[in-house]
């Protein structure tokens, strides 16, 4: 039987927004604004430790064809569905992923971007709005180092800038190989999981990313580049592309890019620094120097969303050579012909309709300026590293490494606990952790063992309240250990 198909009243306009609806409209945002700052009021700690067979539950019963006909009854229901038990980034005891708080400003474009609905594919579905993205990724190439010959465009993520910059570098490279099976990706051991995913979709074979080692400090290591470069070229395999990260997910290490970029030289291969993570960087004051060498690259992934305290989603791909993004282009006689001389975005994009995401970024500069954002990437690196060494003496926590960026990783591990011990615990922690609604962590492998991972980005913790979270992963592990063999 087909689900019952709601009746359209002929008043349901009421609901478009419109000229005719400015008292309803405002009447929305207020009551949507009331409902959010009076849950952030009761907020007490990250998440609430709800488990997915509740959630799920809760969803499922819900009757989807009978609608509740009031906003405010919409929200209270909303409550139990979703905002109880959401995961708040902005509370401290959140050291999971890669999650920022995110600046007021940006969130005053939200409203904007989402009530005008522009659509930033073609000139004549956004108009200003097409030359204010041009001109976030004008001012961003600037930051990186890029002439005026660069450009870009926004996309959803580093998944999508990732996968754009490596279509570009297959499609170079596919000139001068003779099969697509012949081509290969180079990139650390540490590298994105989107450098693997995007060989798939684009058509490269199963053993078309190499690892790379990494040195002491997780980062690629160049003479491992040079070696792993040389043996393609004696197997006549070709090196379309080497992925420099700037921050990789779990150490937030930087790879040394001018190092590699010499070398992608020499052997003819694309370089595409991956940024998502380390891209802040172009705005701090004190660390600026650690991206030395990015405006070597080909391409260059920045994530606003992470270290620019945007809201999801924010993020671009750059190219050093305008006529890169040629490689994407496609014409429809509907939407962008062939020999049109408007200003369309769709040309450089693998997206068609896309949000004016650019906005939040353009606003926060606007009200904020970069120094401030800048600031807020040095509080949280300076945290990052204040916290390592108040814990490099912790008895019952051992440390991975020294912080490159503001991701530390660590596990229980007592005076006489195995590797086996310390492996066992590390998912029955991150759980406690949850459950507890106080704190909430991530979690990896590092040569195969597992760890605890805490990502800090905001800028507003105190060490003490990331000492705090580690002093809840020592007693979980403290409370958790009877009955685990330790040695």
């Amino acid at each position: 039987m087909s689900p019952p198909q709601a009746h359209l009243a002929c008043d349901s306009a009421q609901h478009l927004f419109g000229p005719q609806r400015i008292e309803e409209y405002v009447a929305a945002m207020r009551l949507a604004t009331d409902h959010l700052t009076d849950k952030l009021r009761s907020v007490a700690g990250p998440a609430t430790g709800r488990t997915p067979a509740s959630a799920a539950a809760a969803v499922a019963r819900v009757d989807l064809d009978t609608p509740l006909g009031d906003a405010g009854a919409a929200l209270r229901e909303l409550d139990g569905l979703y905002l109880d038990d959401a995961v708040w980034f902005h509370d401290p005891g959140y050291a999971a992923h890669l999650n920022c708080p995110v600046v007021i400003p940006a969130l005053l474009a939200e409203v904007l971007v989402s009530a005008v609905n522009s659509s930033l594919d073609t000139f004549d579905q956004s108009v200003g709005g097409t030359f204010v993205e041009r001109r976030l990724i004008e001012w961003t190439a600037r930051r990186i180092g890029f002439d005026a010959r660069a450009d870009g465009v926004f996309t959803s993520g580093g998944t999508q800038s990732n996968l754009q910059a490596l279509h570009m570098a297959r499609d170079r490279a596919a000139g001068v190989a003779g099969d697509l099976a012949d081509l290969r990706i180079l990139a650390s051991r540490d590298a994105h999981f989107s450098v693997q995913k995007s060989v798939r979709l684009l058509g490269l074979g199963p053993d078309a990313v190499v690892p790379v080692a990494t040195d002491d400090r997780r980062r690629l290591d160049p003479a491992a580049l040079a070696r792993e470069l040389a043996t393609l070229r004696q197997g006549g395999l070709t090196p379309m592309a080497v992925v420099a990260t700037a921050g990789t997910t779990d150490f937030g290490a930087i790879d040394p890019i001018t190092e590699i970029s010499a070398l992608c030289v020499s052997h003819r291969a694309w370089l595409h620094v991956d940024a998502a993570y380390g891209g802040g960087l172009l705005v701090s004051s004190r660390h600026r120097e650690r991206l030395a060498g990015i405006e070597r690259a080909d391409s260059v992934t920045i994530d606003y969303h992470k270290t620019w305290f945007q809201p999801v989603s924010s993020s671009a791909v750059l190219v050093r050579d305008s006529r890169s993004l040629s490689h994407v282009a496609w014409h429809a006689d509907y939407l962008n012909p062939a020999g049109e001389t408007q200003p369309n975005q769709v040309d450089k994009s693998l997206q068609t309709t896309r949000r004016f995401d650019a906005l939040k970024l353009w606003l926060t500069l606007r009200v904020m300026g970069a120094g401030a954002i800048g600031c807020y990437v040095d509080a949280v690196v300076d945290l990052a590293r204040a916290a390592y060494d108040r814990l490099r003496d912790e008895p019952r926590i051992e440390m991975a490494a020294a912080p490159e960026l503001s991701t530390l990783v660590l596990r229980y591990r007592p005076a006489g606990f195995s590797e086996e011990a310390a492996d066992e615990l590390v998912p029955r922690i991150r759980a406690a952790l949850y459950e507890s609604g106080s704190a909430m962590v991530a979690a990896t492998r590092v040569d195969g063992r597992r760890w605890l991972k805490l990502t800090l980005l905001n800028p507003l913790c105190e060490v003490a309240e990331v000492l705090a979270i580690v002093e809840r992963i020592a007693q979980a592990g403290d409370d958790l250990a009877d009955g685990v063999a330790v040695a």
